[in-house]
């Protein structure tokens, strides 16, 4: 036995241990310096961190800029921020100095001139509304930019979108409730159903999860519910989530037209994989509604589904074309902006943890597949498919660039 005590030793000693493994992990971690600006925008009410969340980031030793006022308008305070962890910057430029910027809106021209190279600035695309300019001035920065809407999970499906479409589905049917009472924009009605008075009639075009929220605040409320899409799965899908038998119709042009003629409100909730709605209803269909109605066209941010449909902001909201009501504001989600708050906090508070253990942006991108999927421009260059055939931008792929990269 005392023969083989040396071999015992050096067998349970450390220098079997995997230590260039271990080192390995200690050089890709790193802290990392997070900037959230106030937005500028005056429709943009949302932050991406709510405080309980700073407060998790700073207990590992990141460093977050919170714009002086950034969550004013989702009713978190400076102080509360402060108590978190954060630092609180009276210089909106500041604040874009960060490793990473976590904003809602997408950055205003002035905001790209204030980034840095190789920085990352992690927002809303919204698409239709961006120029080929608009990315050329993103690209000669040479930064990473990644799209909160092009992220997906480790399913495929898009967790940011489903998480505001959740909210969204309800709001509509609030939004839809105060303006057919409104006396100048409805018809002095409430959107239900009671003994005695007809039910309001409520027709959905598009069957995800928009439609889904907002088939079930709907239907909480006694209204009577019609779904129309070109998807048989979705509608069955729709139809077993929400637990109750309702109408549902594949689109067919005459079917579409004689229920929008006895609609009180319709929800266009038609989202578009490729970025940009199709006009399914024309202004004539518009026409033969009933006066007074009222439309709600979420997929307003990709372009519309109604002919009659234009943009609008939480200021001015709504206008009329016909006599019918239209809503087309892009961030329904900004109307409850604390609530919207929270839902992209949660999301956010674990990825950046994640590209922190990871050693930053690029490693994260590299070995999480499902959130490259948000990146479209990295060092610079043009990564989104997509992009590059609307503006005519050259544009390589991401998995490429990694690999040369790395």
């Amino acid at each position: 036995m005392a023969e083989n005590k040396p071999f015992v030793q050096f067998s349970s000693s450390s220098s079997l241990l995997p230590q260039e493994e271990m080192l390995e992990v200690s050089k890709r971690s790193r802290k990392l310096t997070i900037g959230i600006p106030r937005e500028l925008s005056a429709n943009e009410n949302r932050i991406g961190l709510v405080p309980s969340a700073i407060k998790l980031l700073t207990n590992q030793g990141h460093r977050i800029l919170v714009e002086q006022n950034a969550g004013e308008k989702a009713r978190f305070s400076d102080h509360e921020y402060a108590e978190a962890g954060a630092e609180i910057i009276d210089n909106h430029a500041t604040v874009f100095e960060s490793d990473i910027v976590l904003k809602i809106a997408p950055p205003l021209r002035e905001e790209i001139d204030l980034l840095d190279k190789r920085k990352c600035v992690m927002s809303v695309l919204q698409l239709p509304t961006r120029s080929k300019d608009y990315f050329q001035q993103l690209m000669a920065k040479k930064v990473n930019a990644i799209a909160f809407e092009h992220i997906q999970d480790k399913t495929g499906a898009l967790p940011l979108v489903r998480s505001m479409s959740e909210i969204i589905g309800n709001a509509t049917m609030l939004i839809a409730a105060e303006y057919l009472c409104h006396p100048n924009y409805g018809k002095g009605i409430m959107l239900g159903g009671f003994p005695g008075v007809p039910s309001t009639e409520v027709v959905i075009i598009g069957s995800g999860t928009v439609a889904e929220y907002a088939s079930r605040a709907a239907l909480g409320l006694g209204a009577l519910v019609k779904v129309f899409d070109n998807s048989m799965y979705k509608l069955r899908t729709l139809q077993n989530n929400v637990g109750t038998r309702i109408y549902t119709s594949v689109f067919q042009p005459d079917e579409i037209e004689k229920a929008l003629t006895t609609a009180d409100v319709v929800i266009a909730a038609k989202h578009a994989p490729a970025g940009t709605s199709p006009c399914f209803i024309p202004a004539e269909m518009v026409r033969k509604m009933k006066p007074g109605s009222v439309i709600i066209d979420v997929s307003i941010d990709q372009g519309g589904c109604f002919e009659t449909s234009r943009p609008t902001n939480h200021q001015n909201p709504v206008y009329q074309v016909h006599d019918i009501t239209h809503y087309c504001v892009p961030n329904i989600a900004s109307k409850v902006p604390r609530t919207a708050s929270t839902s992209f906090s949660n999301f956010f508070s674990s990825i950046l943890i994640e590209i922190a253990e990871n050693g930053g942006v690029d490693a994260t991108l590299k070995s999480n597949r499902a959130f490259s999927k948000g990146a479209y421009i990295f060092n610079g260059v043009l990564t989104n498919q997509q992009i590059s055939k609307l503006h005519d931008i050259p544009f390589q792929h991401l998995d490429l660039l990694l690999a040369a990269f790395y």
